[in-house]
């Protein structure tokens, strides 16, 4: 009786074990639940548009000597000597200040973009030199030159992993993610001590780089409540709180200095 007893309690707990392997493989095949990803209305989505101005003289931009690789005197650098970038003005206005919703977001998960942000390397430079992107967002890298590069990123928050990879003359494109915000990360390439940008991870799709006009411009925005961040890599960052109504396209400037 007693050996009956020990045959069936062994039976159900294989048969119980099985069982729970099953559910376990098929809850992982399955994938986990996906994210809850918050959606904006379109038909009220608001605009935030503006332009970034220089107050004062603007630093001279120093020449770039490149001959140290004979490469980049073949790669396409466009007209005119290659110049520093780390003020770029134009009629006064700043380029290459990343701007993105600071507060006002809390709480709302967003889909990370499915279309890679671009980072090319032609004419022995970066381009652009401040990129925005999502967390979670493909980062594809190029390289246009006919001279070797490699690309260099120093994150400093953690889950945002740093690596250094080589890419040969026009070599095919290669693809990472980062997956945490992080504002002003820096890029070199170590074969060239003046190649050098930023990359700028955003935990929303509401950001913007000031192009050579120093406008920018930010879309698909919620109604409501913000603070708006500007941050160039050698003046720092200014914010400014905002309220943006249904179809608002709201203006908004910015002026830095020395």
């Amino acid at each position: 009786m007693r050996n009956s007893y020990l045959i069936v309690t062994s039976l159900f707990l294989i048969v119980v074990t099985a069982c729970n392997s099953k559910s376990a493989e098929q809850a992982k095949s399955a994938g986990a639940p996906s994210q809850a990803y918050t959606t904006v209305d379109l038909a009220t989505a608001a605009t935030v548009h503006g332009t970034i101005t220089f107050a004062g003289k603007a630093p001279a931009p120093g020449d770039i000597d490149m001959s140290a690789d004979p490469a980049c005197q073949f790669a396409d650098r466009g007209p005119g000597p290659a110049m520093s970038e780390q003020y770029v003005v134009n009629n006064g206005k700043l380029a290459n200040v990343y701007l993105y919703i600071k507060e006002g977001l809390e709480g709302k998960n967003f889909a990370p973009l499915q279309a890679p942000a671009v980072l090319d390397q032609k004419g022995c430079r970066y381009h652009p030199h401040v990129l925005g992107m999502m967390a979670g967002q493909p980062l594809r890298i190029l390289n246009s030159d006919p001279a070797t590069h490699n690309v260099h990123p120093s994150p400093k928050v953690d889950g945002n992993h740093e690596w250094n990879i080589s890419q040969m003359p026009k070599g095919d494109p290669v693809e990472k993610t980062f997956t945490k915000p992080e504002i002003m990360m820096p890029v070199q390439c170590n074969q060239h001590n003046w190649m050098k940008a930023f990359i700028n991870v955003s935990r929303t799709p509401f950001f913007a780089v000031s192009d050579a006009q120093g406008t920018f411009e930010i879309k698909g925005l919620p109604p409501g409540e913000y603070k708006l961040a500007a941050v160039h890599e050698k003046a720092g960052e200014q914010t400014q709180k905002i309220t943006v109504g249904p179809n608002e396209n709201k203006q908004v400037e910015f002026v830095f200095g020395r």
